[in-house]
């Protein structure tokens, strides 16, 4: 471990803020709270996560981590213990000091504060838990947070963290038991889960507090996320997504993000990566999540034991949509908001703009693209009073022949597989956002 003392902050900064590039689990705050006279900001819900980079990830949030100190040798990760890497560690003033300080620049809006474990869960916890409250109480910070906690801190620590944060997250690493065997021998599957539960029991108790009496402290308001690492170990798209859909229902998770694998170690248990990380199978990770979380989609209707990944070079719901074709065309002056739901090309909020202009009247083609519905997909599986847009066979494979020729079926960044990793700091992305 290369340790070096006497940094200045500047170096504490730029070490620590290019380790917490590795994680994605940070969104929109999905939190309102207003300014007040006495504190400084306040936190609008879509206010945190309007910076992306070039791949797709927010820096919009200073994202630093705490320390990249730790104890566990986990094979996929950079800061672990058997690295021979520069290491640094903040005081909860310094990131007070930070926060405050690119506030009031307008840098960010908000914290997003990981951890590497130092010395031991508690103890890393316990400096986690000190930062907020100095940066709550001391400095008066009124905007967003979002903290991760540390498995296997004391379950105390952990709550009065929540009464701090808007956001917890923990992260799951590996989508399974086995792969976390393998690859983070020192954690465990049951030690992930307990403060996932702890934090979900939590928000349940404290809706009821809150409902009782208004002015009752509000914990973990926006939620809790989580992370898998997507690549590392052999799991198909069918496990991860049964994950994540488990996660859903069992946890009431917010948000669950899938990071592919940056292959940063030179360990044997982990797979090389010819073509780089699998960042298109990210993306379709990414779009079947979405439907489970917006479109009523479950995992059971995208994939299978017999069908276990998806189609790279086309998005799931196209791909569902192909293998369904009996429910097709769908007629968009009649059909409900679910069935107009399942059409591609159709998002949510075109489905809901489609669902309150047919009160004024039939729509047409015409009417759809003013909505914003994506035709060049849209126009295969929907009619419009009875009619098509132009002559189309409903034949999958003709169908699929079109569709596959439609270059926005993988993201213009994705298309030449390149991958540049973030840097929070990079001019270039600064001048650019």
């Amino acid at each position: 471990m290369n340790i070096t003392m006497d940094m200045t902050l500047l170096e504490k900064l730029t070490i620590l803020s290019d380790a917490a590039k590795y994680d994605v689990a940070c969104t929109s705050s999905g939190i309102d709270r207003s300014g007040n006279k006495k504190d400084i900001g306040n936190c609008l819900a879509p206010g945190v996560c309007h910076t992306f980079s070039a791949d797709g990830r927010c820096v919009s949030l200073l994202k630093i981590l705490y320390t990249n100190e730790c104890i566990f040798n986990c094979a996929y990760c950079l800061n672990s213990c058997n690295n021979d890497i520069r290491r640094a560690s903040f005081t909860p003033d310094e990131i007070c000091t930070l926060t405050i300080e690119f506030y009031r620049r307008n840098y960010i809006e908000g914290l997003f504060l990981s951890s590497g474990i130092l010395i031991n869960p508690d103890y890393t916890m316990e400096l986690i838990y000190q930062t907020l409250y100095l940066l709550r109480h001391k400095y008066h910070f009124n905007g967003y947070i979002h903290v991760k906690a540390i498995p296997g801190a004391d379950p105390l620590l952990i709550e009065k963290t929540g009464y701090l944060a808007d956001r917890m997250s923990i992260n799951l690493e590996l989508p399974t038991a086995d792969g976390l065997k393998k690859l983070a021998p020192y954690k465990s599957r049951q030690t992930i889960l307990r403060p996932m539960r702890q934090i979900q029991n939590g928000i349940t108790e404290n809706k009821h507090e809150l409902a009782l009496y208004r002015s009752a402290p509000r914990f973990v308001p926006a939620g809790q996320s989580t992370q898998m690492v997507i690549g590392a170990t052999p799991e198909n798209d069918y496990q991860i997504m049964s994950v994540a859909e488990n996660l859903y229902q069992k946890f009431s998770l917010k948000r669950v993000f899938y990071s592919a694998f940056v292959n940063v170690n030179a360990d044997s248990n982990l797979p090389m990566l010819p073509g780089g990380p699998p960042l298109l199978r990210e993306h379709r990770l990414y779009q079947a999540d979405w439907l489970l979380r917006y479109y009523h989609f479950q995992v059971s209707e995208l994939l299978s034991e017999e069908k276990p990944d998806f189609n790279i070079y086309l998005d799931p719901k196209c791909d569902w949509a192909l293998r369904h074709m009996e429910y097709f065309p769908v007629e968009i002056n009649r059909a409900n908001y679910r069935t107009l739901l399942r059409v591609p090309g159709i998002g949510y909020k075109s489905a809901e703009r489609i669902f309150k202009a047919r009160r004024h009247g039939s729509l047409d083609f015409n009417d759809l693209k003013k909505i914003g519905v994506v035709l060049k997909r849209a126009l295969y599986f929907i009619t419009c009073s009875g009619k098509m847009m132009y002559p189309t066979k409903l034949d999958a494979d003709y169908i699929l022949r079109n569709l596959m020729s439609d270059r926005t079926m993988i993201p213009k960044k994705l298309q030449n597989q390149g991958y540049e990793q973030l840097s929070l700091f990079d001019l270039n992305q600064q001048n650019n956002h």
